[in-house]
């Protein structure tokens, strides 16, 4: 029985046009735009962010002056009466107010929330670089999964071809059964492949659909032919150099220095405060004993001075209090020392990781060339009887599977090179921005 060998590369091509046509494909600037006002985790953050700016207006207040009113009736009996009956009435109403004039633990407050205002913000630029790796690694896992499966089907077809033809030389007799077995084996397991790069296809999808908050998003090829940048700059000491400011350190500096205040805050339960303080107050009085102290009728008393309080003797809690922000100190130093530590190593491993990806490419390029030129020669070789039709199919899936890695490659140089400044604390949406500008149009 002889087999029809259909020419599916054209029909999917035409019906990927088709698609492209219906469904215009989105840039990666557009996917990281709208993952910006969907993503849970990212405006999370940004909320953080903005209720830090309160609490730091709230520190404020402990320098500005406090101003309340009071209200006051009291009623005074005698029993039993002696003499005159003594019993009255009164009634105040009093405006108290307070300005703090020295007050070192205020002070530190204020310095620490200040502080604690700069930490949310650079969690916030931390959430912003983080969210930029995500959409771009879930970008390009759908680019990969296309490319994929794009040479998993270019494959099965392929090998249906040698099918073809491997079951017209046996039925001409010029060939062995066992070729065509090990072509359909082949076929067989190229639809395998194939079933499951549809899969991991689907799954990909979801994942950045579910991240940008749309369904059905098309992301945009890379523009043929493919020109990665170079990573710039060349040298790891200087990415090194520049990671000493990245959000991660930024964080464990301002806990370090808060730690520290937090040590003054304590000492401070040793000094005195110092207030300036007024009272207004508006009295009425009736009664007979307000008579007789002759006070009866209304009144207004105005005071203002300065209130001094000096702590003596607190049960040694302010001295423990000291040694226990000490050790905290300490701690957050280490802290320190640490985030440093680990945004050293993985700045370096980050750049040792593009470079390596940058390698894979330039050596899968070089394998596909040959891998191509292998194939053809194959064939050339199956044809003239001096090869069989398993070298064809094995010179194929080479060819194919090359292919598929180099695609994988690139984009994982595209994403490394974003973790490498994400490493070093410089990444920011311009970056995002000229990837884009790789991508066809």
């Amino acid at each position: 029985m002889r087999s029809l060998s259909v020419p599916l590369r054209p029909l999917l091509l035409g019906v990927g046009l088709l698609w492209a046509a219906a469904v215009p494909a989105q840039s990666l600037m557009e996917v990281y735009e709208a993952a910006r006002g969907y993503d849970a985790t990212y405006l999370a953050a940004r909320a953080q962010a903005e209720s830090a700016e309160f609490r730091a207006a709230q520190s404020g207040a402990l320098r500005l002056p406090t101003v309340g009113l009071g209200a006051s009736s009291t009623r005074t009996e005698s029993d039993p009466p002696q003499g005159t009956d003594l019993s009255g009435t009164s009634h105040q109403l009093a405006l108290q107010a307070k300005q703090p004039l020295f007050n070192r633990g205020n002070g530190v407050s204020i310095d620490q929330a200040d502080r604690a205002l700069q930490i949310s913000r650079a969690e916030l630029e931390s959430a912003e670089q983080d969210l930029i790796v995500r959409v771009a690694q879930a970008y390009f896992d759908v680019l990969a999964a296309q490319d994929a499966l794009a040479t998993a089907r270019a494959n099965k077809t392929a090998i249906s071809e040698q099918l073809a033809s491997a079951r017209r030389n046996f039925e001409v007799g010029t060939a062995t059964i066992t070729d065509t077995r090990e072509a359909q084996a082949r076929f067989d397991l190229a639809g395998a492949q194939e079933l499951a790069a549809e899969n991991e296809l689907r799954t990909r999808q979801l994942a950045l659909d579910q991240l940008v908050g749309r369904s059905g998003i098309t992301p945009q090829p890379l523009a043929q032919p493919v020109a990665l940048p170079p990573v710039t700059p060349s040298d790891p000491d200087v990415w090194v150099a520049k990671a000493v400011e990245a959000p991660t350190v930024r964080r464990a500096q301002l806990a370090y220095e808060i730690a520290q205040l937090e040590t003054d805050k304590a000492r401070a339960g040793h000094l005195p405060t110092v207030d300036l303080v007024g009272t207004l107050a508006r009295n009425r009085n009736n009664g007979s004993l307000y008579e007789a102290q002759r006070t009866a009728g209304s009144s207004t008393n105005a005071s203002v001075g300065v209130q001094l309080n000096l702590p003596l003797f607190a049960g040694f809690a302010v001295q423990n209090r000291v040694k226990e922000t000490l050790s905290l100190q300490e701690k957050s130093r280490n802290d320190l020392e640490t985030a440093r530590r680990g945004v050293t190593l993985g700045t370096r491993q980050a750049y040792l990781g593009v470079q390596s990806l940058q390698a894979q490419v330039r050596a899968l390029e070089a394998a596909e060339a040959s891998s191509k030129l292998a194939l053809e020669a194959t064939q050339t070789g199956y044809r003239v009887g001096v090869r069989v039709n398993l070298d064809v199919l094995n010179a194929q899936t080479q060819l194919f599977s090359t292919q598929r890695d180099l695609a994988r490659a690139r984009y994982d140089v595209l994403v490394g090179s974003l973790r490498l400044r994400q490493a070093a604390g410089v990444l920011s949406p311009e970056d995002l921005a000229a990837i884009n500008g790789l991508l066809s149009r």
